[in-house]
């Protein structure tokens, strides 16, 4: 059914941080709005009692100190689809057509550089490490520097204060953390990696000088989130690479290209990579045509850098024969992001 809720806004809340716990003063505002289908025949959807029950167990499952009940209020602003995109959903065709026209690109293999910026915010949000060090909060920042083969890593990584009982504590701490982290990055290919973590903190002046949350993130009482401002869907915003702009959550995911096509085109990119030898990189541009067939895109373009010794017309045959494959099995793809086997970060 037709819905494209990739309209939402996280508001941060109010605290009042304090050594030893402190406490949340007004709860965090979240935002969902666009456009949804409210029934079919005489069948009521209740999109609003889904749409909650969704962000609470969204909560539930990733932040372990956030309550939604308590800790989250939530506005609804979703209404009724236009006619002509709900009736993309009412023509008898096996694939839909395009709700949009929209382009969307993808890359790869990731630079060494992206896999360890990915690599460590996995690693400080694991299991493993959370229960080693429960203090540390989900909300992480890794931003990467490559010099040649040096890398420098800044850290953006909350505490969590009721853990926290001092400003001695929390330097102790983060000086456990950086050991930690630095422990893990020994495994990588760089000649060096340099690693800072909150590089804001200032000795001597207490609650003001630390980065402590109540919750494990900031947005409860700090910075406010928006749809699209995040991760790209290979899970890195990369400034040196083609992006795409569509957000790609909250789509629906037979015929709304911005989530199909911006996920797709990092999926063929790696397809293409992995299974045509003789290529050192490959990015792949989709375009969109609305009310087009969605295994029909108004152009598939690629672009290779080949090995030394391959030329272009020699793998052109072999990156076809994979785009083509993947078109037109797309409905095995888009049936994967519906179940949810395929993230969307």
């Amino acid at each position: 059914m037709h819905h494209n809720i990739d309209k939402a806004l996280l508001a941060a809340g109010e605290v009042t941080t304090k050594f030893g716990g402190g406490t949340i003063d007004k709860p965090m505002l979240l935002v969902i709005g666009d456009r949804a289908t409210f029934s079919v025949g005489n069948n009521r959807i209740p999109v609003e009692e889904i749409a909650i029950k969704s962000a609470k167990e969204w909560f539930y499952n990733n932040l372990r100190f956030i309550d939604p009940d308590n800790h989250v209020k939530f506005q609804i602003e979703l209404k009724k689809g236009s006619a002509a995109l709900t009736d993309i959903f009412r023509r008898k065709s096996k694939i839909l057509g395009a709700n949009d026209t929209s382009a969307a690109v993808g890359y790869a293999p990731m630079t060494t550089t992206e896999k360890v910026v990915m690599d460590t915010e996995n690693f400080l949000n694991s299991l493993e490490f959370k229960n080693k060090f429960p203090e540390t909060g989900e909300d992480v920042k890794v931003m990467g520097l490559r010099v040649d083969n040096h890398l420098s890593l800044t850290i953006a990584s909350c505490f969590v204060d009721k853990f926290i009982d001092s400003e001695e504590r929390y330097f102790n701490k983060k000086a456990e953390v950086h050991d930690e982290i630095n422990s893990y990055l020994r495994r990588t290919k760089f000649d060096d990696v340099d690693v800072k973590i909150n590089t804001l903190d200032a000795r001597g002046r207490g609650i003001n000088g630390v980065y402590l949350t109540v919750l494990g993130t900031s947005a409860d009482g700090a910075d406010c989130g928006q749809v699209g401002r995040g991760n790209r869907v290979n899970g890195v915003i990369s400034l040196n690479k083609p992006q795409s702009s569509e957000a790609a959550a909250g789509k629906n995911p037979t015929s709304h290209v911005g989530k199909i096509y911006n996920v797709l085109s990092f999926k063929l990119a790696q397809e293409i990579f992995d299974n045509v030898d003789g290529i050192k990189e490959v990015y792949v541009w989709l375009l969109s045509q609305i009310g087009q067939s969605i295994d029909q895109p108004k152009i598939a373009a690629t672009q290779i850098i080949p090995e030394d010794g391959n030329s272009i017309k020699e793998l052109r045959p072999k990156i076809q024969s994979v785009l083509q494959y993947h078109l037109n099995n797309i409905d095995e793809f888009t049936m994967r992001l519906a179940l949810g086997e395929i993230p969307i970060c």
